[in-house]
């Protein structure tokens, strides 16, 4: 309602200073102009959105000043203002362009709302012509762009020819670089887990060795371990039990510690392999570490010798064999932990991206990072259930493509720039061309809008004055019986109760006629609905509750409720959710003659609840279907129906959010589904 500026034109003063008042409580910024010659002359230098235009001003008429702003003012948007005499010519501005009408006196409400609509239109033909500026600077884009590929097509596909081959051997060298390093350090880091193996297990073969080692033994073992390696932490000694009876190593309480439920010693003891090494583990002093653990059997019993090493250790391992090959490597186990990896890309235990295949020993894949490719080399260690990955960013595993492909796209350029230039003038004369055609269909699609609105209002005159007539001339009628009744002359009974019935005929007549204009009212308005929290079965419950079931009992229809109990609340309004429920049970009731059966049912989905009123009636035919929602048809017969009651009930379904979806077959009954929102937008 704010910034939206307004011109008040109108030949009676009293009527702009009270009206520019209560628009101006509303909101909107008014000027006022007391002829048509003035409006022109202020909507030169003042911004005007919408203009409300009196039909008949002397001088200068509305008809007359509504042309030249049309004219001279294409974007300002018209509401012509007239009497009931006049509205024939506000019908004519209309047809020439004006957004709405308006009728003498009018309410500032309705006002308001003809001037949010006007505005409102104004908006949208100022967006579409946006969106049409927008679609043909990209449909210039795309021509001009596909003109070009298409002349320069042999060129190329010449060069990228070249560039593909060239392309092409340069990944394959790369690829086959990084899955050879990838093996070569794989080979490496074995052969280190080899020689660590056999450091542990050269323990046993000790001439000092003993089944109950001493706390200084343990400590020599622990000396000639890091003498050789030292990411060696500590060493036990673990009986055939699976108790530590021998330690050396920072973590004292490990001595004595009972290994026999611990996953690796088992695996160690049931495996042919006489040694194990073990995933990265938190274990019993919680800090990352691995274990590689010997088994010898002594007296057929086995016994183990176990070492743990400093995951840093191995880490700094791995970079020394990397250095200087411009790689990142990295072990990960099969579940795709990293057991080694640079703190800079993960941590140990960490989940790593990518996750090699088992099933093949070696090889190299490309991956995104962070919209950075990326090529991964591969290899499985053969000692310890890990897996190496190599990793080089594209741009320098393939550095030497990149720099041809930068040569490649100047050399390019320079030839496509002389024919783009040439394309782009002619897409564009082609488009601006088109263009003005698309202006001129989208003008020609608002003539057609004024006419069918036209149309419409005719249509609803015709209904209007259809449905009243007929009340009136039923009252016409029995007003006449009445006084020939009272005519001597006519010799008829003009006792009070054959009055009292004619005057009853009347007064029917007069209710009919109060009802339709009631629901014409109810159609046209647009007041915006109270909401408040409602259960939809309650709601169906109180319209069948009391005399509308008892009349379905005397009538022998039977009502069959299939309700989901677990329905939420949503915000309706109460009434006007009880109108429409009231009106398509009446219609379902209405539909059924003799005998039949009315099932009311609901349920919901994640979005909406549905509630769907069945009915074994007479049904519909296609055509019927077509209509049903028009003001004023009915398929009842006459007397029995308005019309209006669906058309009500789909403004106010609407206005809530929803939808109302109609199956129907002639002969087996019609269904109405109501669909409403949980949770309104």
């Amino acid at each position: 309602m704010a910034n939206i500026n307004i011109m008040l034109v109108d030949d009676e003063e009293r009527f702009l200073s009270t009206t520019k008042k209560l628009l101006e409580r509303k909101g909107y910024k008014v000027e006022t102009a007391s002829s048509g010659m003035e409006a022109l002359e202020k909507l030169k230098t003042i911004n005007i959105q919408v203009v409300i235009l009196d039909v008949k001003m002397p001088g200068m008429d509305g008809i007359a000043t509504l042309k030249k702003i049309k004219r001279d003012f294409p974007l300002i948007e018209v509401i012509m203002l007239t009497g009931h005499g006049t509205v024939e010519s506000a019908v004519e501005g209309v047809k020439l362009g004006a957004a709405d009408y308006l009728i003498k006196p009018a309410d500032i409400d309705d006002i308001s709302e003809k001037i949010e609509e006007a505005f409102e239109k104004r908006q949208t033909i100022s967006s579409q012509t946006d969106k049409r500026e927008e679609y043909f600077k990209k449909l210039r884009i795309r021509l001009a762009v596909g003109l070009l590929a298409a002349f320069m097509l042999p060129y190329a596909a010449f060069f990228a020819y070249f560039q593909f081959q060239f392309s092409a051997t340069l990944k394959t060298t790369g690829r086959l670089n990084l899955e050879a390093l990838s093996n070569s350090q794989k080979n490496t880091i074995d052969l280190f887990l080899q020689e660590r193996v056999v450091n542990i297990f050269s323990l046993f073969h000790s001439s000092e060795f003993s089944l109950t080692p001493s706390r200084h033994k343990m400590q020599d073992y622990l000396q000639n371990l890091r003498q050789v390696n030292d990411a060696f932490i500590d060493v036990g000694f673990l009986n055939s039990k699976g108790v530590q009876t021998g330690y050396a190593g920072p973590f004292s309480y490990l001595q004595d510690k009972d290994y026999s439920n611990e996953n690796w010693l088992k695996t160690l003891v049931d495996q042919q392999r006489h040694y194990y090494i073990s995933d990265i583990y938190l274990g019993f002093r919680k800090k990352p570490h691995f274990t590689i653990a010997v088994r010898q059997i002594i007296d057929g019993k086995p016994y183990v010798m176990r070492s743990t090493l400093d995951p840093d250790k191995f880490y700094m391992f791995l970079r020394t064999i990397s250095r200087g090959k411009e790689v990142e490597s990295a072990l990960i186990n099969k579940e795709g932990l990293y057991q080694v990896v640079d703190p800079d890309r993960g941590e140990l235990l960490g989940k790593s991206e990518y996750i090699p295949p088992e099933t093949v020993e070696s090889g190299v894949e490309e991956i995104i990072t962070n919209g950075d490719s990326i090529l991964i080399g591969y290899a499985w260690l053969k000692e310890a259930p890990w897996v190496l990955e190599v990793r080089q960013p594209l741009n320098i595993a393939h550095s030497g493509m990149y720099q041809s492909r930068r040569i490649m796209t100047v050399i390019l350029a320079v030839i496509f720039f002389g024919i783009a230039a040439g394309i782009w003038f002619a897409t564009s004369r082609l488009t601006s061309r088109a263009q003005v055609v698309a202006e001129k269909s989208d003008e020609l699609r608002h003539q057609l809008f004024h006419a069918s609105k036209l149309a419409s209002v005719g249509e609803l005159a015709t209904g209007v004055a259809h449905e009243i007539n007929n009340p009136l001339a039923i009252i016409v009628a029995t007003t006449g019986v009445v006084r020939d009744m009272l005519n001597p002359e006519f010799d008829l009974n003009p006792s009070p109760e054959e009055i009292t019935k004619e005057i009853d005929t009347i007064d029917s007549a007069a209710f009919r006629a109060r009802t339709i204009t009631r629901q014409l009212l109810a159609f046209g308005r647009k007041n915006e609905p109270t909401l408040a929290p409602c259960n939809v079965n309650q709601v169906l419950d109180e319209v069948m509750s009391g005399l509308k079931e008892r009349e379905f009992k005397v009538a022998d229809i039977e009502i069959v409720r299939d309700y989901d109990p677990g329905l939420p609340e949503i915000m309706l309004d109460n009434d006007q959710i009880r109108q429409v429920f009231l009106n398509l049970i009446n219609n379902a009731g209405d539909a059924i003659s003799g005998p039949g059966k009315i099932t009311i049912a609901t349920s919901r989905n994640d979005q909406d609840i549905q509630i769907t009123i069945k009915d074994t009636g007479k049904g519909m035919t296609a055509e019927q279907l077509n209509d049903i929602f028009n003001p004023f048809f009915t398929t009842k017969e006459v007397g029995k129906g308005t019309g209006l009651g669906l058309s009500v009930s789909l403004n106010i379904i609407e206005s809530l959010g929803g939808a109302i979806d109609v199956q129907s077959l002639e002969g087996a009954g019609s269904a109405f589904m109501v669909s409403l929102p949980i949770r309104r937008s």
